[in-house]
């Protein structure tokens, strides 16, 4: 049978909100659609803003254990489509078995993606730069946002999101993923990239994207050697906070429309 439900993982530095266009774009198809948060993340932007501590708290277990205990109690295998962070944390539930099919956007990268470009460098730098940001949560100021995921946005339309969406961002988990590749043994964000009984996967990039640049997505699906199809598309002009973008509505729907192909 078909899917019937479509799961939305978020990323960093913001909550579902960042899906509420096309939570209802999928819903209006007819769709079940859940964003759920993180552990602890079932409150407001306005309330995470007032009170990070949960952010700081939060771990990659913890928001995979979560995660799976949703898509577990599904009555069929949902479509799961993952942006920046939640990108990697799609990957990992198709790696152990879960989705009909997976989509990514701007997706952050599973352990040994060692590519890093500049760009990168600098939208992550207000974490990166002091070791003690690993146990706090750390915010963005409104021209860092623009930089990292609204630079093809208008000003006016980069500051709205950046009131509606942003929410700051746990530290220790940023510097977990740039220590993965040089630590010994399978990190946090390991997945089987030999693993041929995973579901499906796209890759989806904006072209225009500084934090998780084509370059991470390319790198990203090369990794892959399964006989699963693994597939990329890159789209003209679009930043990194694609799922609040205006005009991409076709990209969700292209989304939707090759993970139904594909979905088994």
């Amino acid at each position: 049978m078909e899917p019937n439900t479509i799961v939305l993982v978020h990323g960093f530095w913001v909550t579902p909100r960042s899906w509420e266009h096309w939570i209802t774009h999928f819903e209006t198809k007819g769709y079940r659609v859940i964003a759920p948060g993180y552990p602890g993340f079932e409150i407001e932007v306005e309330a995470l803003r007032a009170d990070p501590q949960v952010i700081a708290d939060v771990t990659v277990p913890a928001i995979i254990d979560k995660l799976e205990g949703i898509v577990r109690e599904l009555d069929r295998p949902p479509i799961i489509m993952g942006h920046s962070a939640g990108g990697t944390f799609t990957q990992i539930l198709l790696d152990r078995g879960f989705g009909a099919a997976g989509v990514v956007f701007n997706s952050a990268p599973t352990e040994g993606v060692k590519v890093v470009p500049l760009s990168q460098v600098k939208s992550t730098f207000p974490v990166l730069k002091s070791p003690a940001n690993r146990h706090k949560a750390v915010g963005l100021t409104p021209e860092q946002w623009r930089y990292a995921f609204t630079n093809t946005f208008t000003e006016e339309e980069s500051r709205a999101s950046y009131e509606r969406y942003h929410i700051p961002a746990n530290g220790g988990i940023l510097w977990g993923s740039v220590l993965a590749n040089f630590r010994p043994g399978p990190q946090e964000t390991w997945v089987d990239y030999h693993n041929n009984g995973r579901a499906p996967l796209l890759f989806i990039s904006g072209s225009e994207d500084h934090l998780m640049p084509p370059a991470v997505q390319r790198s990203n699906k090369k990794h892959y050697k399964s006989d699963t199809i693994t597939e990329i598309r890159e789209y003209q002009g679009y930043a990194h906070l694609i799922p609040a973008q205006k005009g991409a509505e076709q990209i969700a729907d292209e989304a939707l429309a090759w993970a139904l192909e594909h979905a088994r």
